[in-house]
């Protein structure tokens, strides 16, 4: 079975604060936290990817810089590996399309989180990446 790629874009505020949201109930992944991103289409680069995402999920564009990690997972049978972007968001006017709530969260309070597995094995990869970088001003 082929891996599929998905990818996830890490948002920081001024303070250092990552932007998680809350995925709306229903679904396999309902309730549950995550870093805004999704699944890759065909031929897309990482890049597009997570600005098609952000505009179908927030309604935001983003510029996409460094990756962050890797972690694979599988859902429902098929295995994925999904990879971590830091992402500047280029408007904060929010519109929640798939969400229920968005947060702005210290790094190492993510843990206190229900996140989706996936996003959980990426934490420490992400956590060690963002002890190197200071907030976005």
């Amino acid at each position: 079975m082929r891996t599929q790629r998905s990818v996830a874009g890490v948002a920081l505020d001024d303070q250092g604060r990552v932007l998680i949201a809350k995925r709306k109930t229903g679904g396999s992944l309902g309730c549950k936290w995550e870093f805004p991103g999704g699944k890759l289409e065909h031929g897309e680069t990482a890049e597009e990817g997570l600005r098609r995402e952000f505009r179908e999920e927030l309604e935001v564009d983003v510029a996409v810089g460094d990756n962050y990690g890797t972690a694979e997972f599988a859902h429902r049978g098929v295995p994925f590996v999904l990879e971590a972007y830091a992402v500047e968001l280029l408007s904060r006017r929010f519109q929640l399309n798939e969400h229920e709530r968005l947060e702005w969260v210290a790094p190492d309070r993510l843990e206190e989180y229900d996140l989706a597995e996936s996003d959980r094995r990426l934490l420490p990869q992400l956590l060690n990446a963002l002890e190197t970088v200071g907030p976005n001003c």
